[in-house]
C-alpha cells in the first residue's frame, strides 16, 4: 500500500499539471510533473523498503 503522503505528491501535481497548461504557464506544468514524480519515487522506495525488510527477515530466521 502506497502512503498518504506519495499519493498526495501525485495528486497535487496532476492539479499543477492541469492548471499549467489552462494558464499557458509552463513552469507551473513542470512543477506538477516533477511532484508527480516525486510521488511515484516515494512510493517505489517504500515498496522497496518493504522488501528489504522481509527478506532481512527471512535471513534471519
Amino acid at each position: 500500500m502506497t502512503s498518504k503522503k506519495s499519493i498526495k505528491n501525485r495528486i497535487f501535481g496532476k492539479l499543477k499539471q492541469v492548471e499549467g497548461k489552462l494558464s499557458q504557464d509552463k513552469l507551473r506544468e513542470t512543477e506538477g510533473k516533477v511532484q508527480v514524480t516525486h510521488g511515484k519515487a516515494q512510493a517505489e522506495a517504500e515498496k522497496l523498503k518493504k522488501k528489504v525488510a522481509k527478506e532481512k527477515a527471512k535471513l534471519a530466521e
